[in-house]
């Protein structure tokens, strides 16, 4: 997908939510039968024909996935085959993390994106430069490197200072961008960070921002983007398990409807703010 259609996809909708279909299949609801494989996928189904009309993206977990095996495969498969036919103006994101060197990354980029037709994937920079540059071989396909993600133990290396004070994540950003282009490059930037936005727009004021850890995991939709928003937006913000998990009983997909409206009727306001 262009960056020009995920813009216009944001404001045509005025939302700029994306959905994390992290489907454990100890959580779905027991309503909900068959094997493995044939429940993820009907959860999924339910669930993206509830919340499409709310979002503009969604990011399967690939570990959720690969944890079954080839019935993880398979539903995974299905499920962006699914979004493609039923949803097509939706940009899906694998968030599979992934982070090798040559031929190995060429490999990963061929699975995702020509294989699974995913418009982006997750990576970590790690390794440096020639872990991501096959991915972005891809036209209009994303790379979206990690950079200063929610979890506790982010502090072990993301904002660890050189002898300049310049933190680990900021010198990622900097050195990356120059990697690809706005056009084809996001970053993943943890909503429980927001504090750190104001010096991440500096080093990338045009990059869009892949923003986990509204909802479940405590982050604010607003201070992200008091922060972070642009004039083309320049973010999509997560939620998983407040929205797909909303209900554990026969209304889960009713209840996952009403969560991702609640978040894009919050979305739209503040896009309404930025004019």
């Amino acid at each position: 997908m262009k960056r020009t259609e995920l813009v216009e996809n944001i404001f045509r909708k005025g939302s700029f939510l994306c959905v994390g279909l992290d489907t454990d299949i100890k959580k779905i609801p027991e309503c909900v039968t068959g094997s493995p494989a044939e429940r993820i996928i009907a959860f999924n189904k339910a669930i993206i024909d509830a919340t499409a009309p709310y979002c503009v993206a969604y990011k399967p977990n690939i570990a959720f996935y690969e944890s079954l095996g080839a019935d993880g495969w398979k539903a995974l498969e299905e499920t962006v085959a699914y979004i493609r036919a039923k949803h097509p103006d939706q940009f899906i994101i694998a968030d599979a993390k992934r982070g090798d060197i040559g031929n190995t990354a060429a490999l990963y980029a061929r699975a995702f994106f020509e294989n699974m037709d995913f418009d982006a994937v997750t990576l970590a920079p790690y390794m440096g430069e020639d872990s991501v540059k096959p991915f972005l071989a891809y036209e209009n396909r994303w790379s979206i490197i990690l950079a200063l993600t929610s979890n506790p133990s982010a502090k072990d290396f993301e904002t660890f200072t050189d002898s300049k004070g310049t933190p680990l994540y900021e010198r990622v950003i900097r050195r990356s961008k120059h990697w690809g282009k706005p056009t084809n490059t996001m970053y993943v930037v943890g909503a429980t960070q927001a504090e750190s936005l104001d010096k991440i727009r500096e080093a990338a004021p045009r990059h869009f921002l892949l923003v986990p850890g509204v909802g479940a995991q405590g982050g604010s939709l607003e201070e992200v983007a008091r922060h972070g928003l642009i004039d083309e937006c320049g973010l999509l913000v997560n939620s998983s398990r407040g929205i797909i998990y909303a209900s554990t009983g026969t209304d889960f997909a009713e209840a996952a409807a009403k969560a991702a409206k609640e978040l894009s009727d919050k979305m739209t306001v503040l896009l309404g703010e930025m004019a």
